[in-house]
């Protein structure tokens, strides 16, 4: 495959890159992290160009990489900054309810002026990732996202250790933050905001130099609010060995991966390609393969590339096993440019389409637009649920559950994989299963953060 660098908005040349440093780190015990959301500036574009005002944590975008061991305990801030509302959602660590972030369900928003602390432990070891759930649509697009890394007791043999947080970026031909048509009903009714650049670790031509034969963990975060990243790799062999936090037996690397809004997949790879050549991640779209992150070769680590990784451990989430007197609940996605939806629930009214559009609604899920007022499912803790996801729409979604892992249902029966979110594509079907052991409220709802504003929301409850 030819890999070259992307150009900026298809018409400016690339500047020169300078070297990352993916892994900055917070320390996260003891006085809590503070977290301070407000505008800031960032070299997102070619340094040529001017910094892009930004929304940020403590001053960076991302923001600050937090990494506790297993077990362990976050203390974070939040202070708002910002001229909105905000909260910070942890996604993907299965935590108390209370800690969640999720305004109007599990705490009310933080007000502009206002903090909160969020305090809690982490039960498994994996990649996750922060970011706003309070009109996400345009606080995450501006900037505000972040890793959140929970080392494993007896961590893989690796040389580098890397978050790579992929941010979709909207910028106009001056490399400023284009606010144009930020949350459009066009967005919100087809297939979310879709940025002309991206970065990594807050670089637009992320650049990090390698040896021949060296081993990294490379920890893939999409923290994009709508792109469907396609990915591949050059001069670089090796494995998958965990989705959305959850470790497996190591897969060999297939030649493409797919990573939906919101979604993680954790890789260990050896660096194949020659001295004095590059290796690289790559970003595949219409118009061809770029470099997300390039890898000049210069040395070596060792002779040969090293032993193939073992598993790392699972994390303690209880498996669904048996499907046999399971709960059970249908969700039907609905709506959408070219969806042919009609009407909708919203609230205590049914609307029709018009004026579900005149309230800023494009979708429904169970012919409710919004928050249904009934939850999808009322469980127990313990009880086994399996939910049937049908796409009835021309456009992929990557559906969320909070606070819990869920397996895919295939012939009736449960396995691959535990994930958080799953990427269902148009007019297709899926069906998950999980065991409700979280006590509290929890949301289901598509990750494209314009579907989710835009209608596409329900929750369980647990009890």
């Amino acid at each position: 495959m030819r890999i070259g660098r992307r150009q900026f908005l298809a018409g400016m040349g690339a500047g020169a890159a300078a070297v990352a440093g993916p892994w900055r780190i917070a320390a996260a015990a003891g006085t809590p992290i503070v977290l301070s959301a407000a505008p800031g500036r960032a070299q997102l574009a070619p340094p040529d160009m001017a910094p892009t005002a930004v929304w940020a944590y403590s001053g960076t975008t991302p923001g600050p990489v937090i990494r506790v061991p297993q077990g362990g305990r976050v203390r974070a801030l939040l202070r708002n900054g910002l001229a909105q509302p905000t909260t910070i959602h942890w996604h993907g660590i299965r935590i108390a309810h209370a800690m969640d972030g999720v305004p109007g369900v599990s705490q009310p928003p933080v007000e502009p002026g206002a903090e909160f602390l969020y305090d809690f432990t982490v039960p498994d070891a994996g990649t996750y990732w922060y970011h706003p759930h309070r009109q996400s649509w345009e606080q995450q697009a501006r900037g505000l996202a972040g890793a959140l890394i929970v080392e494993e007791p007896e961590p893989p043999a690796v040389d580098h250790d890397m978050p790579v947080l992929l941010q979709d970026w909207r910028l106009d031909e001056t490399g400023a933050f284009d606010a144009r048509g930020l949350g459009s009903m066009h967005d919100f009714s087809h297939a979310g905001r879709m940025g002309n650049w991206t970065t990594v670790n807050g670089e637009g031509e992320a650049t990090w130099a390698v040896r021949r034969h060296e081993r990294l963990r490379l920890r893939l975060i999409n923290a994009a609010t709508a792109r469907i990243y396609t990915l591949a790799v050059d001069g670089l062999e090796g494995w998958i060995i965990a989705e959305d936090g959850m470790p497996f037996a190591p897969q060999p690397l297939p030649p493409r991966l797919v990573l939906g809004p919101a979604q993680r997949i954790d890789l260990i790879v050896d660096v194949t390609a020659p001295e004095g050549e590059d290796a690289a991640l790559a970003i595949l779209d219409r118009q061809g393969a770029y470099a997300a992150v390039l890898m000049p070769v210069s040395g070596v680590a060792r002779p040969a590339p090293a032993l193939a990784p073992t598993a790392l451990a699972p994390n303690p989430v209880n498996l669904p096993g048996s499907l046999a007197g399971a709960a059970t609940a249908r969700l039907r996605m609905e709506g959408g440019a070219m969806g042919g939806l009609s009407k909708a629930r919203l609230g205590e009214q049914t609307l029709d389409i018009r004026e579900l559009v005149a309230q800023g609604m494009a979708w429904a899920m169970n012919g409710v637009a919004g928050m249904p007022m009934e939850p999808l499912l009322a469980l127990e803790r313990g009880r086994t649920a399996r939910i049937a996801l049908v796409n009835d729409t021309a456009w992929p979604h990557a559906m969320h559950l909070h606070g819990h892992h869920f397996q895919e249902v295939r012939d009736g029966r449960t396995g691959g994989p535990l994930r958080d979110t799953l990427l269902i594509g148009p007019r297709e079907s899926a069906e998950i299963a999980f065991v409700a052991d979280n006590p509290g409220d929890w949301m289901l709802h598509c990750h494209m953060a314009e579907h989710m504003a835009a209608g596409m929301m329900s929750w369980i409850r647990v009890a």
